[in-house]
């Protein structure tokens, strides 16, 4: 199998006060085999939540049991959703040339970019920010998934594997985060 060479943006290792949280639901783990289901984002300005982006996307196959248990995204609710080539346009609008923030967000981006370059011969190149790496390094942690951080953090974890809902969290894992490193530099 070739390796896919993908054009992305570089890793931000600052705490900018602007950015936007993008979190997507997927059917499984790989971008060359598997579909987004589901698509958020979170506009933040001056670390405050200005505007929210999500809309549920029509996969080309079913959506299977242990997915649907994970995320609660049925069959059914995705029926009449749009496609992927018709969202990704008005995700990438919402998005602009923000930074974009996720955990783990590689995985993210990576569906992100691939969708884009096949549906509309574009790249996702923005840079980004990843608070899974900033728990690694600055967190006490065992696991620095997003449910064990926000745990860490006392953030609920209520409708987690909801694409708008992850943004959420993570958006308030990422203040915490850099509330407790940024008054260290203080």
């Amino acid at each position: 199998m070739a390796l896919i060479q993908r054009n992305k943006g570089s890793l931000v290792e600052g705490f900018p006060s602007d950015y936007t949280v993008v979190d997507i639901e997927t059917t499984g783990l790989s971008p060359e085999k598997c579909e987004i289901i589901e698509i958020s984002a979170i506009k933040v300005k001056n670390d405050e939540i200005v505007d929210t982006f999500s809309m549920l996307v029509k996969p080309s196959k079913k959506i299977d049991s242990f997915i649907m248990n994970l995320t609660g995204i049925t069959n059914e609710m995705v029926a009449s959703a749009p496609k992927i080539k018709e969202v990704l346009p008005h995700f990438v609008n919402f998005v602009g040339d923000d930074c974009v923030l996720g955990h783990n967000v590689n995985f993210d981006i990576n569906f992100i970019y691939d969708n884009l370059k096949k549906f509309c011969k574009k790249e996702f190149s923005n840079d980004f920010i990843d608070t899974m790496r900033l728990s690694r390094k600055h967190c006490d942690l065992k696991k620095h998934n997003l449910k064990s951080i926000a745990k860490h953090y006392n953030i609920s974890l209520d409708g987690h594997h909801r694409a708008l809902v992850d943004c959420e969290i993570t958006y308030n894992v990422y203040k915490n985060i850099k509330k407790e490193v940024c008054s260290c530099i203080d």
